[in-house]
């Protein structure tokens, strides 16, 4: 089996694993029109990648606001969907990174979303993706991505770890995205050093805050911690960060928002920013 074999949980058809398998087969079309050898040389010409751990560890409430226009379990977010207008909104309330979602078919997405972000703004732009074959890796940083996410109920241990590498020797430290305890000892298997836990069940889409709070003990202090999904109060983000989250990353609370900038203005200035202490 390919070191990117499908991960044993990846038969059970599932939402995940739908996307996943439409993903796979969409890369196998892309790279036959774009070879790897092609996006070597753009990558050559990329810029440089800007510091995305270090965003995420600034001793404040920080946050990776995301742009997305739609997603499977809530369908289209939002009809007035300016990616460059959204960056300059999130930035100007004090983003510490952007996720940009660049899935077509279930997200409305698009590559060309993360382009445009990465030249309205300064902040580091994460790729949000099903990232399962190499060549996307590759694909995210001639695209000027400054990192990447890994989903490891996505991808077999050898396939994230071979990831991982690469994302690295790139100079792109991914965000390894895990949901249940034998995930994280998955990612830390892998040395991954920047661990995302989504309070949202890819298989089935529910969402449960306290997947974070689960998990938080079992994070290793030398690693980032990061939330994702579910989140939508200052009061939320107080909690998570004592507990010892170094960052959150939240997207539809922000697109269902007339102004998201705004939206996350508010967040930011809530009890959340106001010095609670964290694991260090």
């Amino acid at each position: 089996m390919s070191l990117l074999g499908s991960s044993p949980s990846l038969n059970t058809g599932t939402v995940l694993d739908r996307i996943v398998e439409a993903r796979r087969a969409d890369v196998a079309h892309r790279r036959k029109a774009v070879p790897e050898t092609v996006l070597r040389i753009a990558v050559k010409n990329a810029e440089p990648v800007r510091d995305f751990a270090g965003a995420l560890t600034r001793a404040q409430t920080n946050v990776i606001a995301e742009i997305k226009k739609a997603s499977p379990s809530a369908g289209v977010l939002r009809e007035d969907f300016d990616p460059d207008s959204l960056a300059r909104g999130y930035e100007a309330a004090g983003a510490a990174a952007i996720s940009v979602l660049t899935e077509e078919a279930h997200f409305q997405g698009a590559l060309a979303h993360l382009r445009d972000v990465r030249k309205a703004t300064s902040l580091p732009v994460l790729r949000k993706d099903f990232i399962v074959e190499p060549w996307q890796v590759w694909e995210s940083r001639a695209a000027n991505a400054d990192t990447l996410l890994l989903i490891v109920a996505a991808l077999s241990p050898a396939a994230l770890q071979e990831l991982l590498a690469l994302g690295r020797e790139l100079g792109m430290e991914p965000l390894v995205e895990v949901h249940t305890r034998k995930e994280l000892d998955v990612a830390l298997a892998a040395n991954a050093r920047i661990i995302g836990v989504n309070n949202r069940n890819l298989h089935t889409l529910e969402v449960r805050v306290d997947t974070s709070l689960d998990l938080i003990e079992s994070i290793p202090e030398d690693c980032i911690a990061v939330s994702e999904s579910g989140l939508r109060s200052a009061q939320d983000l107080a909690r998570l960060r004592a507990a010892g989250f170094d960052a959150f990353l939240i997207g539809e609370h922000f697109m269902r928002e007339t102004d998201p900038g705004a939206a996350l203005s508010c967040l930011l200035t809530g009890p959340a920013a106001s010095g609670i202490p964290t694991r260090d």
